[in-house]
């Protein structure tokens, strides 16, 4: 058992030694861009280079937006190299190494080959050399134990052994540690493992000295227990003569036998620790107990003659320390799954979407206007009426009636107030006539509409234009006043100044009508901002045909 601190004690050591190892790969470990994990440790799940093509159709459905859950990566196997401590929990106290310079009478190495199944559970093969070696001081009757009940001994006996033996061994191994929610990854994982095997092994016990005579027990009978265990242990050293094999065949569990040596299923079970020492090496400690259901394997069996001095089962322990390497094509797998946390995926998506796709904001419209319930001044504007920026329907003349009830489209302010259909009523009965009604000088009225913070003009209005210029040429003594609507800062009168010389431009210069016959107006007009309004002049109406612009620093660009 003192063996079994002793290399527990090195692999600890050996771990708190390469502590500053494990801390200079955390602090050099970097963000990788848009993934949001560490170089070297996870993987981006969107990169297909690391899915094998048995779950190639998986990973397209994911890409495209049709499954939920990415294909699992490939990744690389684990080659494990070990040695330890054997020892034998059974009647015997087992010793070692004691035998120098033989000192494997107690030691053992082992090998093994691991595959992720998942991120928490892989499968292991592992093989396991094994030699164990004990005596004991405490006396027991020959009489009743072989082979020193054959008539040779009498009285006290004081029983040893030698072990050897192989193991091998199909082991499923837990891990969840790599699980994190709160960090990329760990550089240690604990793990516990079960599985079955067989076990090949084969006990002998020394029952003469160096020189073939039967060991005379009765010596040690007088003696202290400590100077009893100086000299058996010097007597085993000297004689180095295993003479008795511990019988086969019906004795062990199976009864199968290879030459000499005993086969026996076994159960296995224990616990392990990794420190991650890069992306390719891992250091590991680990205890193993193998049950077998044997109660000889330290040489104390039962007398068939006479009566059980033992019906527990022995129990071998392997306590280890060993280097993991891990085994593949880094560019096309990643490491073994329990290194890799599954949840840096789904944390980098969270906090820089790559895949994850967001759906269009969708906002309440109930009068389908165009304009969001939430800034609607008017809600219930009937189906394909036009609005203004607040959802309400457009009043060219501002007299109160929307356009799409308004019989008399642009009717002088002052005509208004106005009737429930929109029509004005004049002070001068004869001044109406003349307003949007017929008469001598009635070329029409209308508004051209631009674009939010432009003068440029749209081809509708250039043909709405070429409508007015055809009218005006058939009545050139009628006037156009040309009305634009300017708010109170500086860059809605330049704006709505830019917009009337625009129209008047158009007309002059395109269409060939006369300056003179326009009136020119940027403030005063109501209805959409966006809009510029003209109308017939009224009898005896007069006003410029260009005024100065009133900010020209802050001219509209088209």
């Amino acid at each position: 058992m003192v063996n079994k601190k002793y290399i527990l004690l090195a692999g600890v050591c050996s771990a708190l030694a390469l502590q500053p190892a494990f801390a200079q790969e955390s602090n050099q470990a970097s963000w990788s861009g848009r993934d949001m994990t560490y170089r070297g440790q996870s993987y981006d799940a969107l990169d297909t280079t690391y899915i094998p093509s048995s779950r190639m159709e998986q990973q397209r459905q994911y890409l495209n937006h049709q499954y939920a859950f990415p294909a699992k990566p490939r990744n690389m196997w684990e080659l494990g190299i070990n040695t330890g401590v054997v020892n034998i929990f059974g009647d015997v106290t087992s010793k070692g190494p004691w035998n120098a310079p033989k000192f494997m009478n107690a030691m053992g190495f082992g090998a093994s080959l691991r595959k992720a199944l998942g991120y928490a559970v892989s499968v292991r093969l592992n093989y396991n050399f094994q030699n164990a070696s004990g005596f004991d001081t405490r006396a027991r009757l020959a009489s009743v134990e072989a082979p020193w009940n054959n008539g040779s001994y009498a009285g006290n006996i004081y029983s040893n052994y030698k072990y050897t033996g192989h193991e091998l061994s199909l082991q499923f191994v837990g891990a969840i540690n790599n699980i994190n929610f709160h960090k990329s990854k760990n550089s240690a994982s604990l793990y516990g493992f079960a599985g079955a095997g067989l076990m090949v092994w084969n006990t002998k016990i020394s029952t003469m000295d160096a020189n073939g005579a039967n060991y005379n027990f009765g010596s040690l009978d007088a003696m202290t227990n400590a100077d009893r265990k100086s000299e058996y242990k010097s007597w085993l050293k000297d004689a180095d003569n295993y003479n008795y094999q511990v019988p086969n065949g019906n004795g062990t569990n199976s009864g199968m036998t290879w030459g000499d040596n005993a086969i026996s299923p076994v159960l296995v079970g224990g616990i392990g620790v990794q420190f991650k020492l890069g992306n390719r090496v891992s250091l590991q400690i680990e205890d193993k107990i193998t049950w077998s259901g044997i109660d000889k394997l330290d040489g104390v069996q039962r007398d068939p003659g006479g009566m059980a001095l033992s019906q527990d089962k022995d129990v071998l322990n392997y306590a280890s320390v060993g280097l993991a390497f891990n085994l593949g094509n880094k560019k096309r797998s990643v490491l073994p799954l329990w290194w890799v946390n599954p949840m840096d995926h789904v944390y980098s998506e969270l906090a820089d979407p790559r895949h994850m796709r967001l759906p269009d904001p969708v906002l309440p419209d109930s009068d389908g206007d165009g304009v969001t319930d939430q800034f609607d001044k008017c809600p219930d504007t009937p189906a394909g009426v036009a609005v203004d920026a607040h959802g309400c329907p457009l009043d060219t003349d501002g007299d109160g009636v929307p356009d799409y009830k308004d019989k008399q489209l642009i009717t002088p302010t002052e005509c208004q107030p106005v009737d429930a259909d929109g029509v004005g009523k004049c002070p001068d009965p004869e001044c109406c006539k003349h307003i949007g009604m017929g008469g001598g000088c009635n070329v029409g009225a209308g508004s051209i509409c631009f674009k939010a913070n432009s003068a440029k003009l749209s081809s509708d209005a250039n043909n709405q234009l070429a409508n007015l210029a055809a009218q005006m040429k058939t009545n050139p003594t009628c006037k156009v006043v040309v009305l634009g609507n300017a708010g109170d800062s500086k860059v809605q009168q330049q704006r709505s100044w830019d917009r009337v010389n625009a129209v008047i431009n158009y007309m002059s210069e395109t269409q060939q009508i006369s300056r003179d016959m326009f009136i020119f107006q940027y403030q005063g007009g109501t209805g959409d901002a966006n809009c510029v309004m003209f109308r017939t002049a009224m009898p005896g109406e007069e006003g410029p045909s260009n005024l100065p612009p009133p900010h020209p620093q802050l001219g509209t660009k088209n």
